[in-house]
């Protein structure tokens, strides 16, 4: 169903054997020997798209577009404005304070799910929900076994919890004004030319435009705020009912935002 298999690096260290059998069971997919075989090769015989490494304490998904694979990528640097007192678009359309509860329905990469566990705090609690089996699977095990030098970050990726879940089955079971932020970031309607660092994640990524129903669920659910992430240029906002646009004048992406 994943169209996938597993393997190890090319060195097959004893830690990469156990996680590549961990990732099979884990995901019900095809573990196979490495024996040094490119992975081209081992793409064509066989016949899947997409081949998971495992290495050392992380995983690399190899995909038709490129690996993906997770960091902190600019979570890094936008924790570091925010310490320093630049505003962030994000957390400012989300009016984010400490203690605050998030649901990010989108979680991809994990960049902003992480931004928003920072400004949250040890009080607060962030939840990224990925549809993907794939990019949950990447994503929360390497949010697990990162080690990131400044503790701040480390200590915000390590308070992001990952649930492989579709956000419009998820919100359903949720009780009214349960959580202070519902955060959506689907894939673009019209993607950015120059976004080339999210071309691996096309391939794997659930590509459904947001519904008005979600919305209103995202709305009976959120005791604060519904968020968006678009194209700046984006219908999406007025189609959705998102009333309020929070980004700068120049950047190529906003958030609109639901006040309750």
């Amino acid at each position: 169903m994943l169209n996938t298999i597993v393997t190890t690096d090319r060195k097959n260290h004893k830690e990469s054997i156990e996680l590549a059998a961990y990732a099979a069971e884990k995901l019900g997919i095809k573990n196979v020997k490495r024996n040094r075989a490119a992975l081209p090769e081992m793409r064509e015989e066989y016949g899947v798209d997409n081949i998971l490494v495992a290495k050392k304490g992380s995983f690399v998904l190899d995909t038709l577009d490129g690996e993906l694979f997770f960091h902190p990528n600019m979570s890094q640097l936008r924790i570091k404005n925010i310490r320093m007192g630049d505003e962030d678009h994000m957390t400012a359309a989300m009016d984010l304070k400490e203690g605050m509860s998030v649901l990010d329905c989108t979680l991809g990469f994990g960049a902003d799910a992480i931004v928003a566990s920072f400004v949250t705090g040890e009080g607060g609690s962030v939840t990224g929900l990925e549809a993907s089996p794939l990019i949950a699977f990447v994503t929360g095990e390497g949010m697990k076994h990162f080690l990131a030098t400044n503790y701040e970050l480390h200590s915000a990726i390590k308070r992001v919890n990952v649930i492989n879940a579709d956000y419009n089955e998820y919100l359903k079971t949720l009780p009214d004004k349960s959580v202070d932020v519902i955060y959506f970031d689907p894939m673009f309607r019209h993607p950015l030319k120059d976004s080339h660092n999210i071309n691996p994640i096309r391939s794997v990524a659930d590509h459904r435009p947001l519904e008005l129903s979600a919305v209103e669920e995202a709305k009976r659910v959120a005791r604060h705020r519904v968020v968006m992430k678009e194209n700046s240029r984006s219908l999406e906002f007025a189609r959705l009912g998102f009333d309020t646009i929070v980004g700068g004048k120049h950047s190529k992406v906003h958030y609109g935002v639901i006040k309750l």
